[in-house]
């Protein structure tokens, strides 16, 4: 049920307690455009935002919340590992984390397999605003010393006062820009193994 594999687009992905859905009301200034609620995991399945003709933004599934019934999470590993290795028009993934709670296993599954299906991933450290601005400095740092983020993309973000909004926008655009139409080889990923961690991932 996906639309055509063309234009371009960006995903968003994440805990499912995180602020997905806030941000991406912060991003397009849409305040009711993702549904914000209480209970996490309200997100089970592919939304798909529609921006100028060819270019979409699209919100997965939060992973990592027990609540959610067990038949339906297993259903995403597969839904997210055939996404992530074979959309062609997909130019790079948001990961979205709780500063103060940040890079669990379910982060750092998700970072080695788009790492593995050659999908940039740039990280928000939302919530920042919650921190003083040291102590999210400090964290940030503290993030790009672990060995598997040194190479990844990672800004402090904040979806309640804005906080990273015009860095976050301009990464969005350097990936819906037509020079980035470039599609991966259909076998993109081929020998990379979806996490052995669950249906979660």
């Amino acid at each position: 049920q996906l639309p055509a594999d063309d234009g371009v687009e960006v995903a968003f992905a994440g805990r499912s307690n995180v602020g997905k859905s806030s941000t991406l009301n912060m991003l397009t200034e849409r305040r009711a455009l993702a549904r914000v609620s209480r209970t996490p995991g309200r997100t089970q399945a592919l939304n798909i935002f529609d921006l100028d003709p060819g270019q979409r933004l699209v919100d997965l599934p939060g992973y990592g919340y027990a609540k959610v019934p067990e038949a339906l999470r297993r259903s995403w590993g597969p839904l997210l590992e055939q996404y992530l290795r074979r959309r062609g028009s997909l130019r790079g993934l948001i990961l979205v984390m709780d500063i103060r709670h940040p890079y669990g296993p379910h982060d750092a599954d998700l970072i080695a397999f788009a790492a593995g299906c050659g999908r940039p991933v740039h990280v928000l450290l939302n919530k920042a605003d919650k921190l003083s601005r040291g102590a999210a400095i400090q964290e940030m740092a503290r993030l790009r010393r672990i060995p598997e983020l040194r190479e990844v993309a990672m800004q402090l973000f904040s979806a309640q006062s804005g906080l990273g909004i015009d860095e976050l926008h301009e990464r969005i655009a350097t990936w819906l820009t037509p020079e980035a139409e470039k599609k991966p080889p259909a076998d993109a990923g081929a020998n990379s193994e979806p996490s052995k961690g669950g249906e979660d991932s």
